[in-house]
């Protein structure tokens, strides 16, 4: 017998011979299935799959690297934030990174379900990204302008419950509240009223050149925002008019990439009531979100101060495919509010808080509707299209427009107002990278149609013995009635280029053509307006910039140009011919930024000179009448600062400051001289700081103090009476455990006694009465993906 077949020999039976051998060779096949099997696991791959969002909103973040580290193999998250990587037994730990963000690891990715990863924005400002500054996202350090951001998390931790809350943190900004949402607003220019700024909503302004409302920050939904980035200066290349002093640009948070939510309801002691929502989730290729609120004041500290408003904003996101994306988001805000108006001098000494309206008031319903499509055709072109629908009304019976009568003490006179437009607006822009010198170009186009209509009615007003304004009756005298087609077709170009290693040079150039078709319901008069009538303004915008980056340190300058073509109320309002220029301001401008000890210290200045020419001023004629002329010139000039330092994880120290001075130049009003005064409403010097701490030891507690200075000013023009200005001081504190967070603010907490804004006119002194100490305290729920 063959040694080979001894293996198999059975002495016994050939029936059971057999059964032993195949039982045999069945076991030996079993046990070599199961050594192959041990030994390929071994070397077989697994796949890693996961799903990358922000901590903070939830939103998916696109093209992050998610690399096996010591290795070269990884791979890129999608339009929805997932990822799919092989992995082995022998490398199965990963490193997550994306530009803004905070790395972040995983370790044995290979024993894990699906993974759900939160990136935290990063602590490092050189890093942060920003979109307003070419119109595009790009690196803060890589735009040669002023430019800063409020970020999710700080508003989260801030618990605003007012937008001045927010950006007056930021270094020459200080919005001005002058109750119940109502502001103005000073960044590079004194506190004013006037049409030199511009507010965004995605980079598209909210309301339409020609009607400027100071007060346009109120027809936005907070909860709705992301990020908040403010431009100082002149960004009229970009965005066109009305971006002088600056644009506030507010990026809407996008739906979450999972089911999320929360909700919210906060007091103070001061009558204000707010109740908040947000919830989203995407279901494969579309993503939906919902925020809002509503919030009311109610026998608030000052008399005549109620006011209530509600803010919805639904966004839809439709992945169309890997490289095309539809967006579409609606906003909606109806917003009433009581007109105090100001206090007088004996009013303001005394802290009366009374006043002598009764029944003025502020209505704003206002519906604003985006649908913009993004479409990549490769890794180095892209290309938007924005279709922009707005409808909006400014309804009011001011307390401003009310005069008494110099013949009968209770009597009065006063109007009722509406200014309303809609707007059909269309925006194509487009993308292009080049290898050449790293550079990239920006290339744009928009038509906008807005007609808008105005009208005014005269009112009898009765007044009581105390001086008291308690009613008014309507009347059939119009004061005003006038429509106005407004057109606007604008293009621009923005060009990018790095000639060597850490410089980049910038030029951007816009053409702005506006088309004013004014026609007059009623005779021509000083009350009525001007005879119908059609105008047209036209204007170039250039900017050209550099920025240079070496080891953390940076340096910028630029040039830019910025105009303001006349409001229609300057042009249209009391004149027999009306001609009006733009205005036009020329901005020089210098700054920089480093970061050191490992990025824990970081600071960042400006230094400008922001030159007005044909601002619209009121002329004295010979005759003793008055009318709008472009004879104006302005000198504004300044340095902002801010320092940033996180000495240990947790705390963070920021110090934020201007020193700035605004003067007339050649400026004479009315037959009055201004040459060489200073502006009223401009302080020399403002800052804000603010330390917060959040201790590694108790998780998901937050304090934090804030200090708010404005500097005296003078209170008119004439410069002969000056306000000193006010200190405030902000506490912060809130705990957040498991799904709720509960928080306590106390704003003004030393309970200052001061004036957002006083003016003087003539012999008059008037004060907008800023707000007590206010507690603030609040809890919110948060639901779905676990941050």
């Amino acid at each position: 017998m063959p040694r080979h077949w001894q293996a198999f020999y059975c002495p016994v039976q050939p029936a059971v011979c057999t059964n032993v051998m195949t039982m045999k060779l069945f076991i030996n096949c079993v046990i070599a299935f199961l050594i192959i099997l041990t030994g390929t696991r071994s070397y077989a791959q697994t796949n890693c799959t996961g799903k990358v969002i922000d901590a903070a909103t939830h939103e998916p973040v696109v093209n992050a690297s998610v690399m096996i580290r010591n290795t070269t193999q990884g791979t890129v998250t999608n339009n929805k934030g997932d990822f799919n990587l092989p992995l082995n037994n022998t490398a199965n730990d990963l490193i997550i990174t994306s530009l803004g963000y905070q790395p972040v690891t995983i370790m044995n990715a290979a024993v894990q379900n699906r993974l759900l990863i939160n990136l935290q924005t990063t602590n490092n400002s050189l890093q942060e990204i920003v979109i307003s500054a070419s119109r595009t996202a790009q690196k803060r350090s890589e735009a040669p302008v002023a430019i800063a951001t409020i970020s999710k998390q700080t508003m989260e931790d801030a618990k605003a419950i007012r937008i001045d809350q927010l950006v007056n943190k930021v270094s020459g900004v200080n919005m001005v509240n002058l109750g119940n949402e109502q502001h103005e607003m000073s960044i590079r220019q004194p506190m004013t009223t006037k049409s030199l700024f511009l507010y965004l909503e995605d980079g598209i302004p909210i309301r339409t050149t020609g009607v400027y409302n100071h007060n346009a920050l109120l027809e936005m939904n907070m909860p709705a925002a992301r990020q908040i980035e403010i431009i100082k200066g002149p960004s009229s290349s970009l965005y066109g008019a009305e971006a002088i002093g600056g644009a506030i640009n507010i990026i809407t948070q996008a739906p979450p990439a999972v089911f999320t939510g929360q909700a919210s309801v906060q007091a103070t002691n001061t009558g204000y009531k707010r109740a908040e929502v947000q919830v989203g989730q995407t279901f494969g290729k579309f993503g939906l979100l919902i925020s809002g609120y509503y919030a009311n004041r109610h026998n608030g500290p000052v008399d005549h101060s109620d006011f209530h408003k509600t803010g919805i904003t639904l966004r839809g996101d439709y992945a169309i495919s890997e490289k095309t994306k539809w967006v579409n988001d609606i906003t909606y805000v109806n917003y009433y509010s009581d007109m105090l108006g100001s206090l007088d001098s004996a009013h303001f000494a005394n802290k009366d808080y009374s006043t002598p309206q009764t029944f003025t008031y502020r209505k704003v319903p206002a519906i604003r509707y985006k649908s913009q499509l993004f479409h990549q055709w490769n890794s180095n072109s892209t290309t938007q299209v924005s279709f922009v629908y707005r409808d909006n009304s400014v309804q009011q019976n001011p307390s401003y427009r009310v005069k008494n009568s110099a013949t009968n003490p209770s009597l009065a006179f006063g109007e009722t107002n509406e200014s309303s437009f809609n707007t059909y607006m269309l925006i194509a822009q487009h993308q292009q990278s080049f290898n050449f010198l790293n550079s990239k170009l920006i290339t744009g186009i928009s038509v906008d149609n807005s007609p808008s209509k105005y009208i005014s009615n005269f009112i009898n007003i009765q007044r009581d013995g105390r001086g008291y304004y308690v009613s008014y009756a309507t009347t059939d005298s119009v004061l005003s009635k006038y429509t106005t087609g407004i057109n606007n077709l604008a293009s621009y170009i923005h060009y990018e280029a790095a000639l060597v290693k850490g410089l980049k040079l910038t030029a951007a150039l816009r053409y702005d053509f506006y088309h004013y078709d004014f026609e007059n319901a009623l005779p021509p008069s000083a009350y009525t307006g001007a005879p119908s009538t059609k105008n047209n303004f036209k204007r170039f915008s250039p900017k050209v910039g550099a920025t240079y980056n070496y080891k953390g340190t940076g340096l910028y300058a630029n040039y830019s140009e910025g105009f303001v073509p006349p409001q229609i109320s300057e042009l249209y309002t009391g004149v027999k011919v009306p001609y009006l220029g733009p205005q036009t301001f020329y901005n020089y401008e210098v700054g920089g930024w480093f970061s050191l000890l490992k990025n824990k210290l970081y600071a960042d200045w400006s230094w400008y000179l922001l030159n007005g020419t044909n601002e619209i001023i009121s002329v004295k004629n010979p005759d003793g009448s008055t009318e709008n002329q472009n004879a104006g010139k302005t000198k504004h000039t300044g340095i902002e600062y801010g320092i940033t330092y996180r000495p240990v994880s947790g705390l963070s120290v920021r110090f934020s400051a201007a020193n700035s001075k605004h003067t007339f130049g050649d400026y004479v009003e009315k037959g009055v001289a201004y040459n060489n005064n200073e502006l009223a409403g401009g302080p020399r010097f403002i800052a804000n700081a603010e330390i917060m701490y959040k201790p590694v030891f108790v998780r998901g507690l937050r304090v934090g103090a804030e200090w708010q200075h404005i500097g005296s000013y003078f209170m008119d023009n004439t410069n002969t009476k000056k306000y000193g200005g006010y200190d405030l001081l902000n506490l912060r504190a809130g705990y957040i455990i498991r799904q709720f967070e509960i928080w306590v603010n106390a704003m003004n907490a030393t309970n200052t006694y001061y004036s957002t804004y006083a003016s003087k006119s003539g012999s008059t002194l008037s004060y907008n009465l800023g707000d007590p100490r206010e507690f603030n305290v609040g809890i919110a729920y948060r639901f779905g993906a676990k941050r």
